[in-house]
């Protein structure tokens, strides 16, 4: 079992920025890629950022420019800081990794989600 959890989130006014970090814990082999992904209200869940092990990063193009996301593959966390927020960022931001369990497949997991408010 995988366990993600995030932290980090609330609400900040447009402009202003926010740490996103999220841990994964379990037992596993190793942690692929970690991403953060957003819904807001009313819209598909899409990608905001990911980050594979040996450190090639990817971006939404709404983000690039104001968000950045690391990671630390001996403490299986992943983190994502949010600059010069908008309002339409506003959102719940989940964590998600692809895990390499001890069998070698690979499974999807996510966190349960922060939410983000950027007021105007």
């Amino acid at each position: 079992q995988v366990q993600l959890v995030e932290s980090g989130g609330g609400l900040v006014q447009a402009g202003g920025s926010l740490r996103l970090s999220c841990t994964a814990s379990g037992s596993f082999e190793s942690i692929s890629r970690m991403g953060w992904y957003r819904q807001a209200a009313g819209n598909q869940r899409e990608l905001v950022a990911s980050v594979i092990s040996g450190g090639t990063t990817t971006y939404s193009d709404s983000v690039k420019g104001r968000f950045t996301i690391s990671r630390d593959n001996a403490q299986n966390t992943v983190d994502l800081q949010m600059n010069r927020l908008r309002p339409q960022d506003t959102a719940v931001y989940y964590c998600r990794s692809t895990v390499v369990m001890n069998t070698g497949r690979q499974y999807l997991w996510w966190g349960q989600g922060t939410q983000v408010t950027v007021s105007s």
